[in-house]
């Protein structure tokens, strides 16, 4: 497990950006997967009020500027690339310590961003080749070894 899967399951909190209540959707599988492991979650959606999962109904926000401690919340993100982008940006601007983009969600616009090129994020990422699955790092597959090299499972 690499330094920075341990740096985004350190934190206290965490944060779904792209959070469903479609179950079809991976915005909603992620959000559930942090639901079930017990961990403090605030879905993000700019479109809804509220997300329902199997686990009840939850207050979204609708940025991540709305987020009520950012520099203590880690962020997965299921966005298209060009969202991710501007997701990315907002995360820089107010302190987000670590960033989980899952399959899909990134370009190579994305990846030099979030690599801190070109003045880009500052914080950990997780993105891209690794992890146990086929399509690179994924939380529902890769989230519970993290859990354990944080110390939370």
């Amino acid at each position: 497990m690499t330094a920075e899967v341990r740096a985004f399951f350190s934190s206290p909190q965490f944060a779904v950006v792209g959070a469903s209540s479609n179950p079809a959707k991976f915005g909603h599988k992620v959000l559930a997967w942090y639901q079930a492991h017990n961990l403090p979650v605030t879905p993000i959606n700019p479109a809804s009020q509220t997300i329902t999962t199997s686990y009840g109904e939850y207050p979204a926000v609708k940025s991540v500027s709305q987020l009520s401690e950012p520099k203590r919340t880690s962020l997965s993100v299921i966005t298209p690339p060009p969202v991710t982008l501007e997701v990315l940006k907002e995360a820089k601007r107010v302190g987000i310590p670590a960033v989980w983009l899952q399959p899909g969600t990134f370009d190579d616009e994305v990846l030099s961003f979030a690599h801190g090129k070109d003045d880009g994020y500052s914080g950990d990422v997780i993105a891209g080749e690794g992890g146990m699955g086929s399509e690179g790092w994924c939380v529902l597959v890769d989230g519970e070894k993290g859990m354990r090299s944080a110390g939370k499972l």
